[in-house]
């Protein structure tokens, strides 16, 4: 028998029930609209999907939380990138995990 729950933990606040077509409306009006919509749309489905297999909302409500993230964010990533800084010195975490292990 395993100790793991048999259900997914809450999501730490639910969003309003008009969450979802005002967060669209905002990607839509966004600069980077092109990219961003199709993909909101595609995890969106996938959520439905398993909302619909699990009964649960969460996935749903992660969805809309991870992409209200994004925009509340893409100002100060469009900061960053426009203040010329040099990232070619960042390393993946995975090759620096890498290197350790040898």
């Amino acid at each position: 028998m395993s100790a793991q729950p048999d259900h997914t933990p809450a999501a730490p606040y639910a969003p309003a029930p008009g969450a979802p077509a005002e967060l669209l409306a905002q990607l839509r009006a966004d600069r980077r609209a092109e990219r961003w919509v199709p993909a909101f749309e595609r995890e969106w489905a996938a959520a439905l999907e398993e909302s619909r297999r699990t009964f649960s909302l969460n996935t749903l409500y992660e969805v809309v939380h991870v992409w209200q993230a994004r925009l509340v964010s893409a100002p100060a990533v469009d900061a960053f990138t426009a203040s010329g800084h040099d990232e070619s010195g960042f390393m993946d975490m995975a090759e620096l995990r890498g290197r350790r292990r040898r």
